[in-house]
C-alpha cells in the first residue's frame, strides 16, 4: 500500500471544495494507495511527469515515487484548469 502526501496546493483547493465532493475525491485517492496503476480513471501525462485521476469533472494530478511508496498529489482542480 502506498502512502498519500498532498502538496499544499492541494489541500487548499481540497479545503474550499463542497463536503460531498471532497469526499468523492478523498475516497478515489485511498483507492489510488491500494493499487496505482490499476483505475480505469488513471492516465499519463504527457509532456510532463506525473497521471491524472478523473473523479466526475474534478483532475488529480500527481506523481508516484516508487522507491518509497509515496503518492505525491500535486494539484486539484477542474478540468479546464489542472492542467496549466
Amino acid at each position: 500500500m502506498f502512502k498519500i502526501e498532498y502538496s499544499r496546493d492541494a489541500v487548499k483547493a481540497l479545503k474550499v471544495l463542497p463536503r460531498n465532493v471532497q469526499l468523492g475525491i478523498v475516497s478515489k485517492i485511498e483507492q489510488l494507495a491500494a493499487n496505482p496503476f490499476a483505475m480505469p480513471q488513471v492516465k499519463k501525462l504527457i509532456g510532463r511527469d506525473g497521471y491524472r485521476l478523473r473523479v466526475g469533472d474534478w483532475r488529480i494530478i500527481y506523481e508516484i515515487q516508487g522507491d518509497k511508496l509515496v503518492i505525491y498529489v500535486l494539484a486539484i482542480a477542474p478540468r479546464g484548469g489542472v492542467y496549466k
